[in-house]
Order: C-alpha cells, then structure tokens, then sequence
C-alpha cells in the first residue's frame, strides 16, 4: 500500500525580506493511510510551512521550493493549475487555525460548502446544499439549517471551527491537514474538537497531519509524532513512545515544560535561549546553542536522522536514554 503523503527532502525559502529565510532545511516524513501523523514544535519551527507545502500555497515569486511532495500518488510540485485545484478540496483538505480569517465574511457558511461542492463534485445547488447541512449534523452545529444560513461573524468560535472542519470534508478528502485548529478555543471546546476530529478519522478513515505545539494535543489524536525545530525533523515515533522515551534533548525539553508536571508553587522548567534566526542558522546542529549535551561535533556538522527500525528517528550525535 502506497502512502497518503511522502516528502523527500523538501527545502522551502522565502526571498521576499532583505535576507532569504530557510524555512524549511531538507524534511522527508511520510503518512500511512489512515494515520494520524502530530507535526510538534515551538513557533517557527516550520510546521506550517509543511502544511501549506502540501497544497503548494506558497507565492512562487517570494518563495523558493526543491524537493518532491507527493500527495495520493500525485506529485505536487508538478501539477498544473487545473490539476492543482482539484487536489485541493477534492483530494487534500486544510482545517485552519483561526476559522473567522479562512472563511470568506461575506457569504453564509452554507454557500460557501456547497460552492465546493458544486465544483468538485458537479451537482446541483440544492444538493450541495443537503450535503452541507448532512455534514452540519455530522459536527453537531446545533440548529444545523438555520446555522447553514449564518455568517462566520453570527457563530461562536467552536461553532466556527466545526464548520470549517464541515468545509474540509465536503468534497470527501482523503487527507486532512489540521494547522492549530484548537489553538483559539477554550479548553472545553478544545476537547470536543478534538474528539470530534478523531471520530471522524476513523469513520471516513482519513489521513490526517495536525500541527500543533502542545504535546497534550499530540497525546490525545495522534498515533505518531515528528518533532521540528528550525525547518528540521529532529525526532520521530509513535506517540507513546515518544512521551515515555523521548531521545532528543529537544523533545526532553517540550515534555519537561508542560504546566500539568509541576506542582502548585514550583517553578517551570524551561528550554534555555531562543529559537534561531532562519536567515542565519548555525553551521552545525540548530539546537547546539541550546543543549547542555552539545559537543564538539554539534557546532560542525547538521546530524542527520537516523532511523532505529523500530519506528523511531532521532537526528542528534548525542542521544538520550531511557535512564537519563
């Protein structure tokens, strides 16, 4: 069986400010059918740059793109305007973080899900409209027919998001890409989304890639985790594993930083330093500056990631243990 998606070292540059920005420094991943992949990291880590890699929404005329993505068997960097609107909705779709900028204001959500209906699928208006307010239901928007007739502006930021996640699977996609879709909402809504989100995936049996920086997110919808950090995948396994026996100083770091392992009064462990600047990454391993493991080696040389043939990777020349 073939996978959803494959990237092979993809390296994305944006040439639009006075000094090009390496966003992206040469990833490969790839995504079973049917697997929920969790992309973590801190903020500009690249996550999204991957996402929208996806759906090749990058401007070409500030951007620079090397490397193959393949999405269902299509090469995407290879498509053609028609081929490439297709892909998107029909083929992959895209949750985003903030639902009130994605949707379009000025017209209902119920237009605009059956707009892409209409041209992905060719039927008539009415029964795009019928899928729009089946899938409505299928998210549990209370007063589904009535909310059909809504402007993004007339519902709650849950509700928005459950609509957004209606727009995605209109056109039944088989890959669903999810950049930070809970980051806005409170915690309550954020596990409703959540579970809704994961119900979904195995009832349509969906490949879904969710970008996020909360490893309790990861925890709770997917099956495996690449960690990123500065355009790189650093770390990558199942999620279990990787919560119990994290070896990347990296990845130590983001578990050791959750709020819910400290104690009332104690104070937060965190990771030393700052994120590197893209535009001027260091000649060795990224995280170097940062890493009270780094070495001599670190400061020269980019490790590479090294698969186990256990499921895990880890790119670091001086990996944790289970002991440590």
């Amino acid at each position: 069986m073939t996978n959803a998606v494959e990237i092979e070292n993809l390296v994305v540059e944006f040439t639009g400010g006075s000094r090009p920005v390496r966003a992206l420094d040469g990833i490969s991943l790839s995504l079973k059918q049917g697997e929920v992949l969790a992309l973590l990291g801190e903020s500009g880590s690249g996550k999204s740059v991957t996402l929208r890699s996806l759906l090749r929404l990058h401007n070409p005329k500030r951007s620079r793109t090397s490397g193959k993505v393949t999405v269902s068997g299509r090469d995407v960097n290879a498509l053609d305007a028609d081929a490439l609107a297709d892909l998107r909705g029909g083929v992959v779709s895209m949750v985003f973080q903030e639902p009130m900028l994605a949707l379009d204001p000025v017209y209902t959500v119920g237009e605009q899900i059956a707009e892409a209906v209409v041209r992905h699928e060719g039927v008539s208006k009415a029964e795009a409209r019928a899928r729009a307010l089946a899938l409505f239901e299928r998210v549990r928007i209370p007063s589904p027919e009535r909310r059909l007739d809504a402007y993004p502006h007339e519902m709650s930021g849950g509700m928005r998001q459950r609509a957004m996640i209606a727009l995605a699977l209109a056109c039944k996609p088989s890959v669903l890409l999810a950049d930070e879709p809970t980051t806005a909402l409170d915690a309550t809504v954020q596990i409703q989304i959540l579970l809704l989100l994961r119900e979904l995936q195995r009832e349509f049996g969906l490949s879904i890639i969710f970008v996020t920086h909360d490893i309790g997110v990861a925890v709770e919808i997917a099956d495996r985790v690449a960690v990123m950090y500065a355009g790189r995948i650093v770390e990558t396994g199942p999620v279990a594993a990787l919560l119990h026996d994290a070896r990347h100083p990296y990845t130590r770091g983001l578990l050791a930083s959750r709020v819910e392992r400290v104690a009332r009064g104690e104070r937060l462990e965190t990771i030393p330093g700052s994120p590197p600047d893209l535009a001027a990454l260091p000649p060795g391993c990224a995280f170097g500056p940062r890493c009270s493991r780094a070495t001599s080696a670190c400061q020269t040389t980019p490790p590479e990631l090294m698969v186990d043939g256990q499921g895990r990777a880890v790119a670091c020349f001086n990996a944790m243990t289970p002991a440590e």
